[in-house]
């Protein structure tokens, strides 16, 4: 099997700043920095090894995507859940993405084709061995790769801005096994249209896969109302 997890989209060395701002998104969508944490500059900048300018700089980068709550005097603390921003953020990634799998059905790189094969079997892996958080990240390089394979990398990074609003509910909806095959099955329909030059085809096995989240969102409400905004 082919290395499949390097990609020119995963996180290099980059600033202090943009590191500290990728460990700190990484913790929020993980819910291991859960909504309500208050956010402290000096305890941040103490554990990373820096100023508190870059740790300033990260947070100010949380604020533009909505994930931290900025206020003068009273610090920063990670927002709640926002049913409505989430929605929004489907809404706006399903016009991008089933765009990108249109694209694919005219044209799509042979290399990411079979980067895709590997990424499938890792995710039947990780959902075999209960591990949600390779699953989720073998998940973003099949869509990753989606958008290589397409021409179009610049959709994965618009669609990278506002997806964390849909991560953190995902991390809620994916308790174990039962729960992660389905979606391998959708990546799977996804893939057989493009290979078929299907454009409706693949674009509906898109719009379904996406909407997946909502058939859970009632349920992860209701169990976790302290995680959500009124």
């Amino acid at each position: 099997m082919r290395s499949v997890v390097n990609s020119p989209f995963s996180t290099g060395h980059g600033s202090a700043a943009q590191r500290i701002e990728s460990e700190l998104r990484r913790l929020i969508i993980a819910l291991e920095l859960p909504p309500g944490s208050r956010l402290s500059e000096q305890d941040i900048a103490e554990r990373h090894g820096v100023s508190r300018q870059p740790v300033r700089e990260a947070l100010i980068g949380l604020a533009r995507t909505r994930l931290v709550e900025i206020q003068p005097q009273r610090g920063t603390t990670v927002v709640k859940i926002s049913v409505r921003k989430m929605m929004e953020s489907r809404f706006v990634r399903e016009a991008i993405e089933t765009a990108v799998v249109r694209r694919a059905c005219s044209s799509f790189d042979t290399q990411s084709r079979e980067r895709i094969d590997d990424l499938l079997e890792l995710q039947d892996q990780a959902a075999s061995r209960d591990d949600h958080a390779a699953f989720q990240r073998y998940d973003e390089l099949f869509h990753i790769a989606l958008a290589e394979g397409a021409g179009c990398p610049l959709a994965w990074e618009a669609v990278q801005d506002i997806k964390a609003h849909m991560d953190r509910v995902c991390q809620l909806t994916l308790p174990g096994p039962e729960a992660m095959l389905p979606l391998i099955d959708q990546h799977r329909a996804i893939m057989a249209a493009i290979d078929a030059r299907d454009e409706d085809a693949a674009a509906e096995a898109m719009r379904r896969h996406l909407t997946e989240i909502l058939r859970a969102l009632p349920r992860v409400e209701s169990e976790h109302p302290e995680l959500f905004s009124a």
